[in-house]
């Protein structure tokens, strides 16, 4: 059955990916109506959560935010399958690194680096930072079910040199490259729920208290690898531009959630100056104490 959708699939994810860029984004609006308007894709999930992040915003206001991130989810899924189809140049025109400095720095020094950023804008044509450095890119990533689709997504991602690595065997593998003396630089979207335990690190998100991931910082203390933030905002629509912020070059000088704070107050301030650009459709107040932090 996987193969059968898969062979199914393919040929339209094909055709979408060789479209002009005008009628693909035409595309991405019919798409969108389809989405939102027709079949309310998770229109519950994201009316709470942007409720949740902005209390003190009227409803208009809230269903702007909403409208526009229907839009900016329909281009940026698309764009996924778009880039499998797109050329180096047409990949380094529309996704603009504005200070690759601060991540090579550490190739000059022979060591690796984290990258943490947000499900904001386009994070999926961050894979393209290979074209930018000589380190080898990876992705941290939940594999798809279906391994046909998966096998596609990683095929797509390595078009633009970057490589993934599993989310459940990312630590060991670092870990052995570390080891091995093969640096890299490494992506994580540290901005999802994970599920509570008696270890869970809470804080405040968006003024609401959620337990929060802490691994990269964690294995970066632990192997002493620097991290970065990485700031991705639309300048247009199908152009996005990425600025690079050090969140330290010494970690294991920081103290314990430090760096996971930082990085979470980064990502708050990016979320509100466009609130449109960032991925509402994960449940990510579903472990949430329900009661404001001040």
């Amino acid at each position: 059955m996987n193969a059968l959708v898969y062979y199914l699939t393919f040929p339209i994810l094909f055709v979408i990916s060789r479209l002009p860029f005008p009628l693909f984004y035409l595309f991405s609006d019919a798409v969108c109506f389809l989405i939102y308007r027709v079949f309310q894709y998770r229109t519950e999930v994201v009316r709470s959560n942007v409720k949740l992040a902005f209390p003190e915003l009227k409803e208009e206001a809230c269903k702007e935010i909403e409208r526009k991130f229907y839009r900016h989810l329909c281009d940026l899924f698309l764009e996924i399958i778009k880039s499998m189809g797109m050329t180096k140049n047409q990949m380094l025109k529309r996704f603009n690194v504005l200070n690759i400095e601060v991540l090579t720095q550490f190739e000059k020094q022979n060591r690796s680096a984290f990258i943490l950023c947000g499900h904001y804008a386009s994070w999926e044509w961050m894979m393209s930072l290979g074209y930018h450095m000589q380190h080898l890119g990876y992705g941290i990533y939940r594999p798809i079910k279906n391994p046909y689709f998966d096998r596609l997504i990683k095929k797509i991602r390595s078009r633009h040199e970057a490589y993934m690595i599993p989310q459940k065997t990312a630590a060991e593998i670092i870990r052995n490259k570390e080891h091995k003396k093969e640096r890299g630089v490494y992506g994580f979207a540290s901005d999802q729920s994970p599920r509570p335990t008696a270890k869970t690190y809470w804080r405040s998100f968006m003024g609401i208290e959620v337990p929060v991931y802490t691994g990269a910082e964690r294995l970066a203390r632990e192997l002493n690898i620097p991290l970065v933030f990485g700031k991705i905002k639309r300048v247009k629509r199908g152009f996005y531009e990425l600025e690079f912020k050090l969140l330290t070059d010494q970690p294991q000088k920081m103290e314990e959630n430090a760096i996971t704070d930082r990085y979470t107050e980064w990502l708050e301030a990016q979320i509100k100056e466009d609130p449109t650009q960032y991925f509402w459709t994960h449940k990510r107040f579903k472990h949430a104490k329900l009661k404001t932090v001040p």
